[in-house]
């Protein structure tokens, strides 16, 4: 260890943060403090991920040093990394999850998203959605307004979030498993009676409600102009 209580390396995914074994949590905090404040205006307004090195750390000590980090720079902290001989590409998977997550979050109007939603994310619009990729299982998405999917629907979609029972969902390939619009919900048991009377199985296809059911059929002229975009 050198004389410097802190030394912070940097890569292209984050920031290791080597730290005296030596002093006590509170002195240690310190300097972390002096060290961020000091070389604030060189990092800017960024997101990062951390890792911490030199010392072993509880979570509640790793927590406290991010807090200090925050208080003292305009980095915002997305991910703290287990020291690891691989830890740039620890950070790399970290960032890029954190990208997906806001470029999710930032759908507030009706936008293109585009790329494959996986199991456990979630996308959610105050409005109309146009997705650019598939939606596997165990993804969700959730829209105020109506979903095109430009790829294949397989996970749980809802739209008419606010109880609107005229929103639809349309997909390259429908193959979903739960569709709820407005109240009204399809599973995909509720459905295979309905796919069953279909031949053009690979036809993109629209889901909309008609007398209190939910109804999968081809996309066609008559069809588009039935439910009365």
């Amino acid at each position: 260890m050198t004389n410097q209580p802190v030394i912070i390396k940097s890569n292209k995914y984050g920031l290791i943060v080597i730290l005296d074994p030596g002093l006590e949590l509170e002195t240690l905090k310190k300097e972390v403090a002096e060290k961020f404040r000091s070389s604030a205006k060189f990092f800017g307004e960024v997101q990062m991920a951390i890792c911490f090195q030199g010392r072993k750390l509880s979570l509640e000590e790793e927590m406290e040093l991010v807090d200090t980090i925050s208080a003292n720079c305009q980095i915002q902290v997305v991910s703290v990394v287990d020291e690891n001989e691989d830890t740039e590409a620890l950070m790399k998977r970290e960032m890029e999850k954190q990208q997906t997550q806001t470029d999710l979050m930032n759908l507030k109007d009706g936008r293109f998203y585009k790329g494959t939603l996986r199991s456990g994310q979630v996308m959610e619009s105050e409005t109309s959605i146009i997705i650019l990729g598939d939606v596997n299982p165990g993804a969700r998405v959730i829209s105020k307004g109506n979903i095109v999917i430009l790829g294949a629907l397989k996970g749980n979609v809802y739209v008419g979030a606010a109880g609107n029972e005229s929103a639809f969902v349309a997909a390259l390939s429908m193959d979903p498993m739960q569709i709820r619009i407005g109240d009204v919900i399809a599973r995909c048991s509720d459905k295979a009676s309905v796919k069953k009377k279909k031949k053009a199985e690979d036809t993109p296809k629209i889901a909309f409600v008609e007398d209190g059911n939910i109804y999968i059929e081809p996309i066609t002229k008559e069809i588009l102009n039935d439910i009365n975009l």
